[in-house]
């Protein structure tokens, strides 16, 4: 029901950005670290970042706005007796870096906690490490031009139809290059790209002047340019079928609330899994920290190999290693490699996700997971590509489908709620199907399910196989305060749950 991805050609050896390499990396943190080292800093790390963001944005065949931004700084964090400090600077000389330092040991001398505060869990040190993303066409290097010409003629074809309105289409691209360097001797260069186009289309029934919008599935990736030429997605296919979709979502009859067999797609289920499995295993919630904000997790410390997350059919990973994946580096911003390691297996939570400041306080190894959204940000736990893991030998979707006599099909995501502590939920999909006797029987509107995290992976009742699975993901996924954005990818293969509560949200009160 959505567009297959089309196999992928040999990735081309990428570069390092010779503008990055221009600047002086290592004078910078040569004097970074130095002046930490003369101030007696048990620990200290100089991180200069330079993110590179181009936006495109058109409706229908006209450009109605474009933006090509690069942010450069330095940033570094201290720790001095039992406080930790961070400053940043826009300016890359060796004496903002100096400076930089200074402030970060003040700041590090006035917030000194009692009794020496938290030690950073130990790390192998890696020394001249370098690291890029995959991709074969850096998006920086195609002519703005050429990327508008590319999304006005994804709309034409889309007006096409008769009752396609309008079209809405966006187009990003990011580059980041990072070089890390601490007082124990790691030091990494890496340079990350992912882009993301999306087209959305706005339908009306002439005849019952019913209007819809659906939008693309085609996910954010860690891609470079060939990925809209056909690269890792279908998009002649996705344009083929999104017109008739559109024509079927505005003749959808509202659903009747009840209980419902859910098929999900995976271009619905990922949202579902970043809001109630990945966040809620982030650790510095499971601790408390996030509360004040974006709210923390029913997840408490002592949970970690106990708590029945879900049905004995739920493995979910957490990855930071896997190939085209958003939240996939080579090192994270504490120097520590990236890995992958499980969260949920075989229904039960065995693991989380952590940097070295709060796996110091567990007294376990960091799964690599502190990231800065820049220079000027401080390094925070941010989320891996957190996936549910297909089935061996499991059904394919016709299959999984045929075994459902009343039940609706979701595809797409769409618009979702959460409480604070990532337990009670309401989740929308793009298109929604009738499910009746085993087969697909129109489109539904108004479609909402509800449920609680635990109850909802405890209906988990069918898995599909490694056919089934998709990757999809959020290129913007806010945390922190100062709020930082961070991208992150989500594989899911088609799934079953059982007896799920499902609402229409256009139903008079």
């Amino acid at each position: 029901m959505y567009a297959t991805v089309s196999p992928a050609a040999p990735a081309a050896r990428q570069e390092v950005d010779e503008a990055f390499l221009a600047l002086p990396l290592r004078q910078l943190a040569d004097a970074a670290l130095s002046r930490a080292r003369a101030l007696g800093a048990g620990y200290a790390a100089c991180r200069v970042q330079r993110v590179r963001t181009a936006r495109l944005e058109t409706v229908d065949e006209t450009v109605r706005g474009t933006e090509d931004t690069t942010r450069t700084g330095l940033g570094v964090r201290v720790r001095w007796g039992g406080g930790w400090g961070f400053a940043a600077v826009p300016d890359l000389t060796p004496r903002d870096a100096v400076a930089a330092v200074d402030r970060a040991v003040a700041l590090a001398k006035a917030c000194q906690v009692a009794g020496g505060g938290t030690e950073l869990a130990a790390e192998p040190v890696y020394p001249d490490a370098t690291w890029l993303s995959t991709y074969r066409i850096n998006p920086f290097d195609v002519p703005e031009a050429e990327r508008a010409a590319m999304l006005a003629g994804w709309s034409a074809r889309l007006l096409r139809a008769p009752h396609v309105r309008t079209v809405v289409g966006y187009f990003s691209a990011v580059q980041e290059n990072t070089f890390y360097a601490d007082l124990a001797g790691t030091t990494t260069l890496q340079q990350r790209v992912r882009v993301h186009p999306v087209l959305f289309a706005f339908g009306e029934d002439e005849r019952t002047g019913a209007r819809q919008a659906l939008r693309t599935l085609g996910p954010p990736t860690a891609r470079g340019w060939e990925y809209l030429e056909g690269e890792g997605w279908d998009w002649d296919a996705e344009f083929a079928q999104l017109p008739e979709e559109l024509a079927g979502k505005l003749r959808a009859t509202p659903v009747e609330p009840g209980r419902y067999d859910l098929v999900m797609d995976p271009s619905h289920l990922w949202l579902t899994l970043h809001e109630t499995v990945g966040h809620a295993t982030e650790a510095d919630r499971v601790l408390g920290h996030e509360m004040s904000y974006a709210g923390g997790t029913f997840v408490r410390p002592q949970d970690v190999g106990t708590l029945r997350f879900g049905s004995p059919l739920m493995r979910v990973t957490a990855d930071r290693t896997s190939t085209h994946g958003l939240a996939t580096v080579g090192y994270d911003d504490e120097g520590v490699a990236a890995q992958s390691w499980d969260l949920v297996r075989d229904g039960v939570l065995v693991g989380v996700q952590c940097d070295r400041r709060i796996s110091g306080l567990g007294g376990r190894r960091s799964t690599g997971c502190s990231y800065a959204e820049s220079a000027t940000h401080v390094p925070i736990p941010r989320m891996a590509n957190v996936s549910l893991r297909p089935a061996d030998g499991g059904p394919d979707l016709d299959a999984l489908i045929g075994g459902v006599e009343d039940g609706i099909y979701l595809v797409g995501s769409d618009a979702w709620s959460i409480d604070t502590r990532r337990r009670d939920f309401q989740f929308t999909a793009q298109r929604c199907y009738r499910i009746r006797g085993g087969r697909l029987a129109g489109q539904l509107a108004g479609v909402a399910y509800q449920g609680d995290t635990t109850g909802f992976w405890g209906a988990l009742r069918g898995v599909g196989g490694p056919g089934t699975y998709g990757v999809f993901g959020a290129d913007q996924c806010g945390k922190g305060q100062p709020l930082q954005l961070a991208a992150t990818s989500h594989g899911c293969p088609a799934t079953l749950f059982g007896g799920v509560r499902v609402v229409n949200t256009g139903a008079a009160t």
